[in-house]
């Protein structure tokens, strides 16, 4: 890792590196996952699942498996409350239809996708219930599957919802089409545009469903006890949004239910909606004892939420000196079985980093017969940036540019105005594309055949959003920190460093816990890359109400006014008597002689759409008898505000990166004509391994950004757009061939080769 390029060297304990706290737990095992909690009495559920892509229940029996020795209940869509379909609002995620909420959970009338839920067992032990299900006789009428946006689109295409209610992901789609929703943006005259560009190119590009592919599978455990209290003991990135969307679909008060979310193997956006706690819930009621469901890694490809396919149609137009100045962006997503895909993020990640005057984007949300598309780490930006960024360096290649002095030039700066109409906030682009033009890799020579060099530069913007964080003083002068932000990637240390730097003491003096939802206010998810910098402000200022009660106490005991008593990195002083000074342990040990306990809480909403960057090179060498794609080098470069932990902040960016690549040449879903999923296994669902991957440079700089306490911006998501563009620019460069098509697997690139070695030879 490259030292930050940092324009801030004051703080004692941001941008240091101590141990994590929940560490040594989880290295030896002591942590405790969803799958590692059991409680008396338990029983275990197991879910049966269509093998159907689109098909009309006729008819569910039931009554081999409820006849089956040690099984306690079952439930199908019948046992489960009619939910109205209707959109309510969610706040930074938009619009939710709770209705099809419920119906993803345990299908009602009709299933939509290999894998969609149908009925479930409550069993004595895992095994007992599984041969139930097995013995559940199910009465199908199918029906035609529509696989992918394309053919949703067509004109005879079948109708999947008779009602289509277009969904929202933060903004709204208006109804288009049977099948699709529509959210439209532009700025200027794209055809006035158009008339003014010298050069004018038009591709296509498609995508194919992607898992996050997170290590552990989805675990709940549920107790709905006598009082209609139900607690959930899960692995969740948002354990408010859980609480409330199963009050919905249970139909119970939300006060009555308490989510307490434990360790969590992995997310990236997949894990911060409802999928098995309602069918425990239901189980629990039923047999009146706490039920753990425990999703099969098959059952998670099938019906959890993968990333979307897409198919993107752009047109752009440049002036002879790289100027751009008109674009034309068709983009269509799959929103799975449901409504509200990541179609928003895509548009505005598509274009957001570059000015463009005229500008016209069409997004289309698209139904098709597979499970609801969920947001995976910058949803919608890796298929986005795949072809924009491809785009961009085929004109600067047509114009003869070098592709950073391309971009320089078209650059996006703070304060320009972006496409949705809200300027760029504060962020430094420029140094960015500098920093990258003469780094050692950028120059460095490239030797041997078939080998080439690729960039990709991507925005991404922070959520701020609803945090909520409390801090308690300990007598000895401890801290315990509690938050509403489950923690995916370090994040208990990342905001104990911000609440031991607004307070003045060491780290090791603060305890962090991530608390449930009767032991702290409301928070949305972990997601949005907004934990350590949205929740982290407000922890700070919460760290600063502290420190003004303690001033106050200090006053108490001086005999003089608030006013008068300054703090500095932990010590207190009289400023009329610069002799007369208390630490904060010290302070602490006294506040009963002052008043009580010191302790505070508060729910804030830091600011959204605060923009990071980064911009990645890499450098590969292509077989070109297999089309086989090898990683020489890989450098990462970016803006990540205030590096708080340096550490962490690498890995976030190299496991983003590695998650780029693995989508970039490997990862696909692969379902046959019936709409069913064949590689719905790690065997057969090709993520990269340690042999895939070479080690990972990364350049981390840091332009503060004046909406958080120490400048910092969200880090973890950014890195996972770039990789499969860079890659695809580094393929051209190696062998001359444009791959449009991701995943770019061997035999797309051979084919490639071929096709332009025929080409050759006719022109010849």
């Amino acid at each position: 890792m490259n030292k930050p390029e940092t324009t801030n060297n004051e703080f004692n304990v941001v941008g240091t590196t101590p141990i994590r706290p929940d560490g040594l737990d989880k290295v030896t095992g002591r942590a405790v996952f969803a799958d590692d909690f059991h409680l008396p009495n338990m029983l275990h559920g197991k879910i049966l699942r269509s093998p159907h892509a689109h098909a009309r229940i006729k008819s569910i029996d039931a009554s081999a498996a409820a006849a089956l020795p040690g099984v306690r209940a079952v439930v199908t869509g019948a046992d489960f409350p009619v939910i109205e379909h209707k959109l309510i609002n969610q706040g930074a995620a938009g619009m939710i239809n709770i209705g099809e909420l419920a119906d993803n959970c345990m299908a009602k009338g009709k299933v939509f996708y290999d894998g969609h839920a149908l009925a479930a067992v409550a069993a004595d032990n895992p095994h007992v219930a599984e041969e139930a299900v097995k013995l559940i006789k199910v009465d199908y009428e199918l029906l035609p599957p529509v696989m992918d946006v394309r053919s949703a689109m067509a004109e005879d295409a079948p109708v999947i919802h008779e009602n289509l209610q277009p969904g929202a992901f933060i903004v709204p789609a208006e109804k288009f089409l049977p099948n699709a929703g529509r959210t439209q943006f532009g700025n200027g005259d794209t055809e006035q545009g158009f008339a003014e560009a010298d050069l004018i190119l038009e591709r296509e590009y498609t995508a194919e469903t992607i898992h996050q592919g997170y290590i552990e599978s989805h675990v709940t455990t549920v107790n709905w006890d006598s009082n209609d209290y139900v607690t959930v003991w899960t692995a969740t990135q948002g354990q408010f949004g859980l609480r409330d969307h199963l009050a919905d679909v249970i139909q119970v008060p939300i006060g009555n239910i308490n989510v307490i979310p434990l360790e969590i193997g992995g997310g990236f956006g997949g894990k911060e909606r409802i999928y098995i706690d309602p069918v425990a819930a239901m189980l629990s009621k039923k047999t009146g004892c706490p039920v753990k469901v425990a999703m099969r890694r098959d059952e998670v490809f099938r019906a959890t939420g993968p990333s979307s396919g897409t198919y993107i149609k752009l047109k752009f137009g440049v002036k002879k000196d790289g100027a751009l100045v008109a674009a034309d962006l068709h983009l269509a997503y799959e929103a799975g079985a449901y409504a509200g895909g990541p179609i928003f993020l895509g548009i505005l990640s598509s274009t957001s980093r570059y000015n463009i005057p005229h500008i016209r984007i069409n997004g289309f949300d698209v139904i098709v017969n597979k499970p609801t598309m969920r947001p995976y780490r910058a949803p919608g930006a890796p298929q986005a940036l795949f072809a924009v960024e491809q785009m961009i360096d085929e004109l600067a290649t047509e114009l003869d540019m070098d592709p950073i002095d391309f971009r320089m030039k078209n650059l996006a700066k703070t304060g320009d105005r972006l496409v949705p109409g809200f300027p760029l906030a504060p962020i430094d682009t420029v140094n960015l594309m500098e920093t990258v033009k003469a780094h050692p890799h950028y120059n460095a020579p490239l030797d041997g055949l078939n080998r080439g060099r690729g960039l990709a530069y991507s925005l991404w913007f922070n959520l701020g959003e609803t945090s909520s964080a409390r801090i308690q003083v300990n007598l000895d002068g401890s801290v315990t920190l509690t938050t509403a932000s489950p923690d995916l990637s370090g994040t208990r240390i990342s905001l104990a460093m911000q609440a031991a730097e607004a307070l003045g003491i060491a780290v090791e003096q603060v305890s962090p816990a991530v608390c449930d939802t009767q032991s702290i206010g409301f928070a949305i998810p972990s997601v949005g890359s907004r934990t350590t910098y949205g929740t982290g402000a407000v922890v700070c200022e919460v760290a600063e109400e502290i420190l003004g009660q303690m001033r106050a106490r200090a006053a108490l005991l001086w005999e003089i006014d608030t006013g008068q008593v300054a703090v500095e990195r932990g010590i207190f002083s009289n400023t009329a008597d610069p002799e007369q000074t208390l630490s904060f342990n010290q302070l602490a040990g006294r506040m009963f002689e002052t008043g009580g306990p010191i302790s505070y809480h508060k729910t804030g909403n830091p600011q959204s759409f605060i923009p990071g960057i980064a911009a990645h090179l890499v450098d590969i060498e292509v077989d070109p008898d297999t089309g086989k794609v090898d990683i020489l080098r890989y450098t990462i470069f970016q803006d990540v505000g205030k590096a708080v932990h340096p550490d962490y902040v690498e890995g976030q960016m190299q496991g983003a990166a590695v998650q780029g690549i693995g989508m970039a040449l490997n990862e696909e879903y692969f379902y046959d004509d019936e709409g069913h999923l064949k590689n719905a296994s790690l065997l057969d669902y090709r993520l990269p391994t340690t042999l895939d991957i070479p080690m990972i440079e990364t350049v981390i700089l840091e332009s503060p950004n004046p909406a958080h306490p120490f400048g910092v911006r969200g880090c973890g998501e950014i890195s996972i757009a770039p990789p499969p563009a860079a890659i695809a620019n580094a393929i051209y460069d190696a062998v001359g061939v444009r791959i449009n098509s991701m995943p770019m697997a061997p035999h797309k690139v051979c084919a490639a080769i071929n096709a332009k070695k025929i080409a050759a030879a006719a022109a010849a």
